[in-house]
């Protein structure tokens, strides 16, 4: 339930659904959040506004309850779980958000309207993978065929804005809505000619202008379609524009981008490099985001530091070189340091042989004379690290 309370009824545990005054003056990035630090409720306390609503379903009511050192309850389906463990879990829920995005896609080329419903239990499922182990799903979604790389961009997303925002320590609520957007956000290429959409060469420059002409035509829908939230239509209408206003359609510049567009902008972008198609290999995520780090006056660099922390240096599908001479396949990041991922190893430089895949944590005290050296090139190697992160043999994990 949706109810009005005085800040000062505030505590830890609630759950605000709104703050009841305009995004631009107050200064958290969404509008809807979870109270989870004490810092946030001070701030709050300390601005100007006086009443807030909050959902009393998502989070505590006003009643007695828990006191503020309690922390909130963790669902079982969130508590995490390694690579091997949401393998399967992620596979499905991959397959299943790409049907319902092809499908919802049809029903727009038929002209029938968008029912956003539809969409709702799948991005929970997303939260609840990304929750469970945050690169499985995300290094899946590289992956993808040449007839489905417009809904399976959207899938990828949708996994990345939700990374991406549970990194920013974004609430349930901001979550979904941002991975609606991620679905939602190129609603409009489905009114775009696919010989333009699927070319596999660079376009002409009247075939870009079509092209970029699709954030209209998705703006069109989504503004016939009830239940899309001012976030969702963020994300759908601003993840083409640019910091430095070089970008579309509206030549946005700085903070005329919302915080919300502004993380769709790195997404958006950081997807299109690394997928892998039919007719193109992607670059590798780890040279995908040295490029958004190089300080492209399009991005907000400090979110750009933020979504490398929230992905990795060397994300998950990432291969790499090691100080044995191996080569290996980033399988998962550890939180205590983002240089000391588990891999998977696949070959052995020195002796030219490929080997039995085995894991291996590099944070493990007997591995400390191991390490990434540097990302390298999967054609170099004639290696598929996709093959590596869907396998499902047994392996040896040497870890602390």
């Amino acid at each position: 339930m949706i109810k009005r309370i005085s800040k000062h009824e505030l505590r830890l545990g609630m759950y605000i659904h709104s703050l009841d005054c305009d995004w631009m003056t107050h200064s958290f990035i969404r509008n809807r959040f979870m109270i989870r630090k004490q810092a946030d409720l001070d701030r709050i306390l300390a601005g100007s506004v006086d009443g807030v609503y909050i959902d009393t379903v998502k989070g505590v009511d006003t009643q007695p309850g828990p006191g503020p050192d309690q922390p909130e309850p963790i669902s079982p389906l969130r508590t995490r779980v390694s690579h091997r463990e949401e393998l399967a879990a992620a596979l499905r829920i991959k397959q299943e958000a790409g049907a319902i995005v092809h499908a919802l896609l049809n029903d727009v080329r038929m002209g029938r309207r968008i029912e956003v419903e539809r969409l709702e239990p799948v991005v929970g499922r997303i939260i609840d993978s990304i929750l469970r182990n945050p690169g499985t799903l995300v290094s899946l979604c590289r992956i993808r065929e040449a007839d489905q790389v417009t809904y399976q961009h959207s899938v990828s997303a949708c996994a990345l804005l939700i990374m991406f925002g549970r990194h920013l320590n974004l609430g349930g609520g901001i979550l979904h809505e941002a991975g609606i957007g991620g679905l939602l956000h190129d609603i409009g290429k489905v009114r775009v000619p696919d010989h333009i959409l699927n070319k596999p060469g660079r376009l002409t420059d009247a075939e870009a202008m079509i092209m970029r002409d699709h954030v209209r035509l998705g703006l069109e829908t989504l503004s016939q379609t009830p239940g899309v939230s001012e976030l969702v239509v963020q994300v759908a209408s601003q993840h083409h524009e640019r910091l430095d206003g070089s970008g579309y359609p509206r030549k946005l510049k700085g903070f005329q981008i919302s915080p919300m567009g502004r993380m769709a902008t790195i997404v958006d972008v950081y997807d299109a490099m690394t997928s892998i198609r039919s007719y193109t290999t992607g670059i590798e995520p780890a040279a995908a985001l040295q490029q958004l780090y190089q300080g492209s006056p399009g991005f907000d660099q400090d979110l750009v530091q933020h979504f490398i922390q929230a992905i990795g240096i060397y994300p998950v599908g990432s291969l790499v070189r090691l100080e044995s001479n191996r080569l290996a396949v980033v399988m998962e990041q550890n939180r205590g340091g983002l240089l000391h991922p588990v891999v998977r190893v696949v070959y052995d430089i020195s002796g030219g042989r490929a080997l039995p895949p085995f894991d291996l944590d590099l944070s493990g005290p007997e591995n400390a004379g191991d390490g990434v050296l540097s990302h390298e090139e999967p054609a170099a190697w004639n290696l598929d690290p996709g093959k590596f992160l869907v396998m499902e043999a047994p392996l040896r994990l040497l870890r602390a």
